[in-house]
């Protein structure tokens, strides 16, 4: 072989190396990268999604914001400090509604949640209010009345429809900081009476209707007492209701009422009426006929008659 086709030969052994190399090189990188596109997740693409809206049509190339509210002025969105309040009221929201959860069963939504209720209800004063906060401004408008749904508002008014049924502030004194002197002392005697229940529940209720009779007694007079003078909330009277319920229905136990006296009394007296009426009416008459007839004023009419002839 001569020197000419010695180095064609090199020449073209090297360009099939370098190819070679190449082809691997581009297969390697391909083969990296399908294995790349595999294991990526799916990614959520808003443009592909709005894409598919049959109402609007993006152009191409467009890019959506999810965040809406940095398109729009800073006028338009409230202030730190109304942000602020609206946080605090949400929070003091749902305290007072887990307290109400609690307190559904037996009912005990005045004595456990009047704090967290008087916690709401300053704050909701403070952004319906028309003082002037920091900076001064006000939350109400732009809390409460700036736009239709009023959700704010909504809410507090729900959670007060609630305080009012259930009667509570006839239970809690004014400023929310305490029960009423009247409701801690039923609640103190209904405690009195179903210890006086438990202690006597596993033995003879004869024992128990006749040792509790006196302390069941009072507390029906103490809750006729708040009913007549409207100190009493649903507390109270669910308190009422499960006690008369565990002495009349588990224990079976009566004591005559003392109202039934009059009754008795009033219904004989009106029973009797017709009777004592129509004999004192035969009595009367009997009377009048005896006065009809008097004949010694009839022998001196005619006596006088006699005189009045032998004068003419």
């Amino acid at each position: 072989m001569s020197l000419y086709e010695n180095s064609s030969f090199w020449v073209v052994l090297s360009l099939i190396y370098i190819y070679a190399q190449v082809a691997s090189g581009e297969a390697n990188v391909t083969a990296t990268d399908s294995a790349d596109t595999m294991k990526q997740p799916a990614s959520f693409s808003p443009a592909a999604v709005v894409g598919n809206s049959p109402v609007f049509k993006p152009g191409v190339g467009s890019v959506f914001s999810l965040n809406l509210l940095s398109s729009f002025p800073e006028n338009l969105e409230i202030s730190e400090y109304c942000s602020e309040l609206l946080q605090i009221f949400g929070r003091r929201y749902v305290a007072y509604v887990d307290c109400l959860v609690t307190a559904a069963r037996p009912v005990q939504v005045c004595q456990k949640c009047f704090s967290s209720y008087g916690n709401l209800t300053e704050t909701y004063v403070n952004i319906s209010s028309d003082q002037m906060g920091p900076g001064n401004e006000s939350c109400r408008d732009s809390l409460l009345r700036s736009d239709c749904l009023m959700l704010v508002y909504r809410l507090y008014s729900n959670m007060e429809d609630i305080w009012m049924k259930s009667q509570c502030d006839q239970c809690v004194a004014k400023g929310f900081q305490s029960l009423t002197n009247d409701t801690l002392y039923f609640m103190d005697t209904v405690n009195q009476t179903i210890t006086c229940f438990k202690k006597y529940q596993q033995g003879n209720h004869t024992e128990l209707c006749k040792d509790c009779k006196k302390t069941y007694k009072g507390l029906n007079e103490l809750y006729s007492r708040m009913e007549t003078n409207h100190t009493m909330c649903i507390d109270i009277e669910d308190a009422m209701n499960m006690t008369r319920r565990l002495w009349s229905k588990n224990f079976n136990c009566s004591f005559p009422r003392e109202e039934t006296v009059p009754v008795i009394a009033v219904s004989s007296f009106m029973l009797f009426l017709p009777i004592i009426f129509y004999l004192s009416s035969f009595l009367h008459s009997e009377q009048k006929k005896r006065k009809l007839i008097h004949p010694k004023r009839a022998k001196s009419y005619t006596s006088l008659m006699n005189i009045q002839n032998k004068l003419s």
